[in-house]
This record gives structure tokens, sequence and C-alpha cells, in this order.
């Protein structure tokens, strides 16, 4: 048992110490939410089975006309698209030491502003108004992120405090033009936007079955793509973490500090109105009024789960999204409330926090192992002849 524990432990502390934490975080997450189920009499093995037939992943027992396994898996990927972006909205800002809470009303904003402009014109073809939806959302995310900096290097106001803040804002303010302007009297939610301008191509034909093609998934991958690539091979991304790590130390190196707070506020908030409007003008196709989405706080444990790595935070979203988008079939499979996700999200989420921890006990342990290692005595060095204890033939 000692062995194992200091080879799990030379794990967190070597080369790929950031996936073995989110292995970890992962594996201990399904133990407690495992001995949660039991506490509840369920089973736990089909309970995770469920979550994965919710998603596509397996098989269900029945299906209903037109659907099947793929187009689970098709609904799947259309939810996952707008939680990787918002995750790498979050990525994007914690580099620079800043904790962007507002991901969710940046999103809103992004996802009504394209809706209003965009998604009612019935005159525009697909060919415009899918680019002009997505620049729209870059510019009203990027703006207010922005803002959120601007407020931080110049007046001191906390990130969090202002995030906040303006996440009420936007949910009232957007629900009172939906509720005047823009709702649909049999929902009480928005109006949809049109087909040309949704990001989500609906009722493809495949073989026999009717799906969904989501197109922000392709956008998610090739921001992530962006995204590492900034941070590891360019003068900005440089600045950004170094900003992040300690900024009195790069202000001494000549790195202008409120420039980066407001370049990677901006940045976040960019990719946080993409996440807006694949969100709104792709999965759900409407806005609920002062309803702020909870993907803009699952996109902090997707995040923390992928130890701030972009391409981390692709596999981390499957994970996060699993739970969620298969706890509507998992409640009705096995009669567990679905908010047992959300709970299950935030074991998780508690977990990939304690990464650090877990790097400090293994470092600890190791020295202790070092320490208690018998050290080998050195051999006497060989003699010359003619010194002092030699003889000589």
């Amino acid at each position: 048992m000692k062995k194992k524990n200091l080879l799990l432990a030379r794990r967190l502390t070597g080369r790929h110490a950031s996936l073995w934490v989110s292995v970890l975080a992962i594996l201990l997450m399904l133990v407690t939410a495992g001995i949660l189920l039991l506490a509840m009499g369920k089973n736990p093995l089909a309970a995770f089975r469920s979550f994965l037939q919710g998603c596509g992943m397996l098989p269900k027992e029945n299906y209903g006309g037109g659907s099947g396994m793929l187009t689970d898996l098709l609904d799947f990927l259309n939810y996952l698209a707008p939680l990787i972006l918002a995750s790498l909205a979050f990525i994007a800002a914690f580099k620079a030491g800043l904790f962007n809470i507002g991901i969710s009303g940046q999103m809103m904003l992004a996802g009504f502003t394209a809706t209003v402009l965009v998604g009612y014109n019935k005159a525009l073809s697909p060919v415009i108004a899918k680019p002009l939806v997505l620049l729209i959302g870059l510019v009203v995310g990027g703006l207010t992120g922005a803002l959120i900096g601007y407020l931080k290097y110049r007046f001191n106001i906390h990130e969090v405090v202002s995030t906040i803040m303006l996440n009420y804002i936007i949910s009232y303010l957007t629900g009172f033009f939906i509720n005047n302007n823009y709702v649909d009297m049999m929902t009480r939610n928005s109006r949809t936007c049109t087909p040309e301008a949704r990001l989500t191509l609906t009722n493809v034909m495949i073989g026999d079955l009717k799906g969904k093609i989501p197109l922000g998934l392709i956008i998610a991958i090739l921001v992530a793509l962006l995204v590492s690539f900034v941070f590891r091979k360019t003068v900005l991304g440089f600045e950004i973490k170094a900003v992040g790590m300690n900024r009195r130390c790069s202000q001494y190196t000549g790195i202008r500090v409120s420039r980066i707070i407001l370049l990677s506020m901006g940045f976040s908030g960019a990719i946080a109105g993409l996440a807006g409007v694949a969100y709104y003008l792709g999965y759900t196709n409407t806005i609920i009024p002062k309803s702020l989405p909870g993907m803009g706080y699952d996109s902090i444990s997707v995040a923390l789960l992928g130890s701030g790595s972009p391409i981390g935070a692709l596999f981390a979203a499957v994970v996060v999204s699993i739970f969620q988008q298969g706890a509507n079939y998992m409640s009705s499979s096995i009669g567990v409330a679905k908010e047992i996700a959300s709970l299950i999200t935030g074991i998780l989420l508690l977990f990939a926090s304690c990464g650090n921890y877990m790097k400090f006990r293994a470092e600890r342990k190791i020295q202790q192992a070092a320490d208690l290692a018998p050290r080998s005595v050195p051999a006497p060095a060989a003699g010359k002849p003619g010194d002092r204890g030699v003889k000589t033939l």
C-alpha cells in the first residue's frame, strides 16, 4: 500500500501532474456520488449508466419516432459547445489572476443583442446572418469584459463585485425589453430566432433519424486552439500569465499591468459572448427573461477540472456535460431528482479546487520517503603505496 501511495504521489508531482490531479478529482467525485446515491437507496451503477444513456453514449431501452442514440449524442454536442466556450472565457481571465464570475451575464447580453439585431431579421441569408451573429457576440461580450477590466484598474473595484452587479443589471434589463417587446405570448420567453441566424442546423435527416448539427462545436474547438496558441506562443500570453503570477514584479519588469488587465478581461468577455450566441441562438433558441444560464457557473468547474488548460477544458467539459445533459433521463429512469446532477458537479468542483493541496501533500510524502530511506555509506578510497597504513610488498 505504501508503494502505491508513493507512486501516486510521484504522479501528482511529475510532468503530467495536472492530468493526474484531474483524474483523481473525477475518481473521488464518483466515489462520493456513489456513497450519496447508496444513502438514497439507489444503485450508483444504474445511475451512472443512465447519465451516459441520456447523453447518447449508451443505448436506451426505448426511443421515440425519428430519434435514436445518434440524436441524443447530437443534442449532447449541442449543449457541449457553449460550455466549452464559457470555460475558455473563465480561463482567459483566470490566467491574469482575475475571477470572471460574470460569464452568465455576458452570455445573456451578447445572446440578447444578437437575437434582436439579427435573429429576428428574416431578410438576411444564412451566409450573412451566421457570421454577423458571431461578430456581435464577440463585440458585445468584449466590450462588457473590457468595462469590468477598466473598473478594476481605474477604480480598483474587485472584478467579483462588478461582475455580480452587472449580472443583476443585465438580467433585469434584458428581461424588461423581452417582456415588453419580444415576448412569445405562449411560452412567456423571447420569440425564437430565424433558422438563417441560428447556429444549430435543425431537422437534418441522417438516415431515418432527424437530428441537430451544432455549428458552435466547431467554433468552440477552433477557439480552444486559438487560446492555447496565445498562451503558449505569443508575447501577450506570456505577459498575461506573468501578471497573473505577480503583478508587482511584472510592473517592475516593464509590463503595463493596467493594459493587460483590460485586454485579458476583454478577451474573456469576447469568448463569453461567443458562448452566449452559441447557447441562445444555438442550443435553446430562446431567452428566459430574468434567468441567467447556469452554464456560466458550471464553466468554473470545467476550467478548474481542466487545470486551467484550454485543451484540458475540452475534455473536462465532456465530463461535466454528461451529468448536466443526462440529468433528465437519469431522473426519470431511477426516480431521483435531476438536481442531483448539480450536486455532483459541485462535488467535482470541490475536489478539482483542491488540486494545489493534492500536489502539496504529494510533495510532502515524497520528501518523507526520502528522509526515511537508508543512506548508503561510501566505501573507503583505496590508498596508494607508501601511504600510512598501507602495506607494500
